[in-house]
């Protein structure tokens, strides 16, 4: 892990949690799209799951949990406000990016990241278990929203054309482009139109990570790799995707590893924008 990262501290290596598995003051959770085809099939010993379609998100209305919702979650998985939380998933942590910036955004601070999230920890042939553990309930409180992490389609919509500002599309170059809607993994979850945002820089979420085993390329890279796209520091910067959660991946990287000091995720995303009657798409 480059110590040089602007945070380094958001996140942990595979070999910390292999020394903290037992360590009552860690929850390790594992945050997966399809549970049963990854934490049904072995997980790290102790960990918990959150399924992100049913533990992420709102049942009843598209957005992330709501505050009493989250606390609920944390709660019945044993985390309380003085537990810190370790976060890994599946597809490179899409995921588990996704639930640190939900964290994020709730003002949670004791929550990181395990660099190079499953992958990395199969590669290695470290322990696995199917045991699903039981733990304690806890208390676990939460602060009021940090809107400086979180925008919505009419902030997108304004930013259009500014110079200061630039909106990252870090979904693949067929998709960028309208060839398809959605991306290899999920072929089903559509959008009635294809494109991209007017003006949007694409720069897939996977040039941020190293091939061999998922890990966050150094900073001396990924400062090269979005610089080379023209987008720098001192901007504004948007990230999306399709529905928000490779746009967390991205935007834990130019937060939390470059330390862009005004970075937001656009969670709405290309299944919002691509199916809105009146916004504007190029191709």
């Amino acid at each position: 892990m480059d110590e040089t990262y602007a945070h380094p501290e958001a996140l942990v290596s595979t070999e910390w949690v292999a020394a903290h598995l037992n360590d009552p003051k860690v929850r390790i959770v594992e945050v997966d799209y399809d549970p049963a085809s990854n934490y049904g099939q072995g997980h790290i010993p102790g960990s918990v799951v959150f399924d992100w379609k049913k533990d992420m998100n709102d049942q009843l209305n598209r957005d992330i949990l709501s505050k009493d919702q989250l606390e609920a979650l944390m709660g019945r998985s044993g985390v309380s406000n003085d537990t810190t939380v370790i976060l890994y998933g599946d597809f490179n942590n899409w995921f588990a990016a996704y639930a640190f910036w939900d964290l994020k955004y709730y003002n949670v601070q004791n929550v990181k990241l395990m660099d190079g999230g499953r992958k990395k920890w199969l590669l290695e042939d470290r322990p696995l278990t199917k045991e699903v553990p039981v733990h304690p309930p806890a208390t676990f409180q939460v602060s009021s929203p940090d809107t400086k992490v979180r925008v919505y389609r009419e902030d997108v919509r304004s930013v259009i054309g500014k110079n200061d500002r630039v909106l990252v599309d870090v979904r693949g170059p067929k998709e960028f482009s309208g060839e398809i809607t959605a991306p290899p993994e999920y072929p089903n979850e559509q959008s009635q139109r294809g494109g991209h945002i007017p003006g949007a820089k694409n720069i897939p979420w996977g040039q941020a990570v190293n091939d061999a085993d998922g890990t966050f390329k150094t900073r001396k890279e990924l400062e090269a790799l979005y610089s080379s796209k023209g987008v720098g520091a001192d901007m504004g910067v948007i990230t999306y995707c399709r529905i928000g959660e490779r746009s967390s991946h991205t935007w834990f990287v130019l937060k939390y590893l470059l330390g862009y000091p005004d970075v937001r995720n656009y969670d709405g995303s290309w299944t919002e924008w691509g199916n809105s009657i009146l916004y504007p798409i190029e191709k």
